[in-house]
Parts: structure tokens; C-alpha cells; sequence
């Protein structure tokens, strides 16, 4: 089995103290129970705090060829879970026939989008389809303040995103007892760390809610990760080391047993293999000896990988922890 060097000028060095610290390194997965698709890079917005840096000129797309064995792999009896994101979903050619192929498992499945693409002619068809084959969506809403969400994704895309919730809701998304659940996701518009997220829950119910009668299932929480336009714009901000000093001093040892990577296999649009989608957009594929390609699955190999970490590592240890499904902790 092959180790991380734990040398003084290794990144992932300060991360690897604090595991050893607490008994959890060498990090380690404890199963496969989420098969998360990259399927592309391409996007209808250019997000400032976009991990992905996913944008109109990306081309990555995924091959069907990828997806048909993406979705040979999803019928693993372990996995429960299919977790589709990019840059923007909708905007691969060939979504609707993966959600048509992976709803026949009858596992959960989640279409992360950013909801305002929905309003494009050219992808309306999707409120639909999402419904039609009862996908799970997560929407990116950064923050319930139209001028902060505004500061992230462009000016009006506040009010666009509204426009998209309310017309999910007019199809039963994100109202109680449907099925159709819509989970909407917060991150912060600066250099600091979300607030609670029950609290913030709280406060998008109340001005989506009361202000604008609409409705959504539950509020996630992300801790930025420096990594992509968001490390892009600590350094241009000269807030990058406070930043990652704020990471490390709100590590929180009881959320190492669930993070994300120990439960999530994340999967390339050129079907290469990822502890977490973070890893992937720095092309750390996994590294212990275990299969690095969706051609050569082997779940009982991967299900028990040691887990690639490095600094970024603090932001999803930070506080209430962070992951794809919101805080670790409540």
C-alpha cells in the first residue's frame, strides 16, 4: 500500500497533524454508498467562487461510452446514491437519456444545477424531465440577499433563480409530501465561514417564503474550498492566508468521520476516479494502489482506499464540517 510523504514541505502536511492527532490517518473510505458523475465543465455562468472554474468556453464533456459503464457501475448494490453535477448538467447533449437510464435503478438520484439555465429555451424541457423521472435537485442560491447572490453569479440572476424555484414549485418541487424534493445550497460571498446552518435555513425560508410564496426541502451549507476562481480571488483579495488560518483554527476532530470522501466515489467526465470532486478539479486521482478509471471498477478495492488529502482538506473539517449534502454537524 502506498503512503503520503508527510515531509515538512508537503501541503497536505498540517491536515495529516491534525488526523494523527485525533487517530484518523491515514484517512480512509468506509464504503461506496455515493457515485458522483462530473459530466462536464461547461456552464452558462462563470460563478466567482466556482471551485470548477466551469464556464460558456469549457468543452469537457463526457463520452456515452463513460456513462454506459457510469451506469453498469451505479447498479452496484452498494451504491445507493447517483449524484449528477458539472459546470451545468443540462448542458450535456446527452443528460437526458443518463437520467432516463439511471432513474430505471430506482436509487436516488440528484441533479445538482444552478436553476437559472432552466430558463433558457433550449433546456426548459428539463423542469420536466426532472419531474417526470423524480430527480432529486440541488440548486445553487449563494445567499438570500439578492445583492450578495448578485456579487457572486452576475447582476439579476437573483431574480432569475426566484423565476426557476417558482416554477419547480408550480410542478410540486420542493413542496412538503410531493416527493419531488429541492434542496438549495448556501456558500459564503466572502473570505469567512457560513454561519449555522439551521439558522440560515431559517432565515431562506423566511424571505423566500414570506416575501416571495415560494418553497424549497432543505438548505446545505458549503465551506468554501480554496481551490479554483475561489483561490483565484482570496489571492487577488490578499486574503488567502488569513483564510486558510480560519480553516484551521475551526478544525473540528468529530467531523473526520464524515466527510464526504469516505462515503463518495467521484467520477471524471473522462471517467478517471476522485475521492471527492474537490480532488478532482486538482487532478489528484486516487492514489493507493486502487483502480484510478471507471473502466477498471472494482468496488472492493476502492471501498476501502486511503484517501488522498491535502490542506484544502481543512474546509470540509472546518466548523459544522461541509459537504455535497450541507454541514456535517448540527
Amino acid at each position: 500500500m502506498m503512503h503520503q510523504a508527510t515531509s515538512r514541505t508537503d501541503p497536505a502536511d498540517a491536515f495529516i497533524e491534525r488526523l494523527t492527532d485525533c487517530g484518523a490517518f491515514p484517512l480512509r473510505a468506509s464504503g461506496i454508498d455515493i457515485l458522483q458523475l462530473n459530466i462536464t465543465r461547461r456552464c452558462n455562468l462563470s460563478c466567482k467562487h466556482c471551485h470548477v472554474q466551469a464556464g460558456p468556453r469549457r468543452t469537457e464533456m463526457m463520452s456515452r461510452e463513460t456513462m454506459t459503464r457510469c451506469i453498469e457501475v451505479a447498479g452496484t448494490e452498494e451504491i445507493s446514491t447517483i449524484d449528477i453535477t458539472g459546470g451545468t448538467p443540462e448542458m450535456h447533449q446527452d443528460l437526458e437519456w443518463l437520467i432516463i437510464k439511471l432513474a430505471a435503478l430506482k436509487k436516488r438520484l440528484i441533479v445538482r444545477s444552478n436553476l437559472l439555465v432552466m430558463l433558457e429555451p433550449a433546456y426548459r424541457r428539463y423542469l420536466d424531465v426532472f419531474a417526470a423521472n423524480k430527480v432529486e435537485l440541488v440548486g445553487s442560491l449563494p445567499d438570500c440577499n439578492a445583492e450578495k447572490s448578485d456579487r457572486q453569479r452576475g447582476v439579476g440572476t437573483f431574480e432569475r433563480v426566484l423565476q426557476a424555484i417558482g416554477e419547480l414549485n408550480q410542478r410540486s418541487y420542493g413542496v412538503p409530501g410531493s416527493g419531488l424534493r429541492l434542496h438549495l445550497v448556501h456558500n459564503p460571498v466572502g473570505a469567512y465561514l457560513p454561519g449555522p446552518q439551521a439558522a440560515l435555513e431559517a432565515e431562506y425560508r423566511r424571505l423566500l417564503g414570506d416575501r416571495h410564496g415560494l418553497s424549497f426541502n432543505t438548505l446545505f451549507c458549503l465551506v468554501n474550498t480554496p481551490i479554483g476562481r475561489y483561490l483565484d480571488y482570496l489571492k487577488r483579495s490578499g486574503n488567502l492566508s488569513d483564510y486558510m488560518r480560519a480553516l484551521q483554527c475551526a478544525f473540528n476532530p468529530q467531523t473526520v468521520t464524515s466527510v464526504m470522501c469516505r462515503t463518495t466515489l467521484s467520477v471524471g467526465w473522462d471517467g478517471r476516479l476522485y475521492d471527492c470532486d474537490f480532488n478532482q478539479m486538482l487532478n489528484l486521482t486516487v492514489n493507493s494502489g486502487a483502480p484510478d478509471h471507471i473502466e477498471a471498477f472494482d468496488y472492493a478495492r476502492l471501498a476501502g482506499r486511503e484517501i488522498m488529502v491535502r490542506s484544502h482538506c481543512f474546509a470540509c473539517t472546518a466548523g459544522a464540517g461541509s459537504s455535497c449534502q450541507g454541514a456535517l454537524k448540527t
